[in-house]
């Protein structure tokens, strides 16, 4: 095959990809859970701490610290409970004497994924899009 074959059918195929990207339903919050664009300004507190670096989401991340997915809902946390290990850290976790205003867009963003129910990576297969489902 020559090379100018190979990059036109790398390219056919990449386009390909990406358009079926794009033909995928939208995923959507579940309504009312929570304010949904202080929410978004959490994820982006998320990434700029590095916290998938010890804690998970989903099953995905880190394994210093703990699956973060439901800690909101769980019976004797919250946001109280996400706010103290903010201030204080523990032995393996720093202190991260976060904003006020950081502070409540994180306990936000735990609490959209909280609202998006459970997952663990086991329980999804691989589509040949690339894309994933429920098994």
């Amino acid at each position: 095959m020559k090379p100018l074959h190979f990059f036109l059918l790398l390219s056919l195929a990449f386009l390909t990809f990406s358009f079926s990207i794009y033909l995928q339903p939208a995923i959507e919050a579940p309504a009312g859970s929570t304010d949904t664009a202080l929410a978004a300004q959490g994820r982006l507190v998320w990434q700029k701490y590095n916290c998938q670096s010890c804690h998970q989401l989903y099953g995905l991340g880190g394994y210093l610290g703990p699956d973060l997915t439901n800690v909101y809902s769980a019976p004797g946390k919250g946001e109280a409970y996400i706010r103290a290990f903010l201030k204080a850290g523990v032995a393996p976790m720093p202190v991260f004497d976060l904003p006020e205003e950081e502070a409540a867009q994180l306990a936000a963003f735990l609490k959209a994924a909280d609202a998006s129910g459970s997952a663990s990576p086991r329980d999804f297969i691989i589509l040949p899009t690339g894309m994933t489902k429920r098994k």
